[in-house]
């Protein structure tokens, strides 16, 4: 039996309502990734603004540890923390302050202008001999001279 088809009946129809529809929301996704990539870059640090709860005993996750700065007096007086500290104590501070932090222990050295230069070394050979390397010796910049 031979059946006869219309002349439309033959075409095939296709709907484009999916189709749109999936290119409207892969185009609303990619703005609103761009929006929160262009923020990440602004902020630096690639986080929303967020308003963290209070806590009373709230530390952070990881903890950096005290810069430990030794003052030197213009007669080679040794200060901790506001503290006058003799030689044996304050290699006793120094190797308690490396059993707390055994790998990033910092210290700064602050020496008056008016101090030897023997005193700022003894604290560098305090701190090699409490096993503490990271340590520097803190200047005030000159300041730049107008040519």
């Amino acid at each position: 039996m031979k059946f006869q088809l219309k002349g439309n009946a033959g075409k095939r129809n296709i709907d484009m309502t999916p189709m749109i529809d999936c290119v409207f929301q892969l185009l609303l996704f990619f703005l609103v990734s761009s929006h929160f990539e262009e923020q990440a870059r602004m902020t630096g640090e690639g986080e929303l603004d967020a308003h963290l709860p209070e806590a009373a005993a709230a530390m952070p996750m990881t903890m950096k540890p005290q810069e430990m700065i030794i003052n030197i007096s213009s007669i080679g007086e040794f200060y901790v923390g506001g503290e006058a500290y003799t030689e044996p104590q304050l290699v006793a501070r120094l190797e308690r302050a490396n059993v707390d932090n055994p790998t990033n222990q910092s210290v700064v050295i602050r020496g008056d202008e008016g101090a030897d230069w023997k005193y700022v070394a003894r604290v560098m050979s305090l701190c090699n001999q409490a096993r503490i390397r990271d340590y520097r010796v803190a200047v005030v910049p000159e300041a730049e001279t107008p040519q």
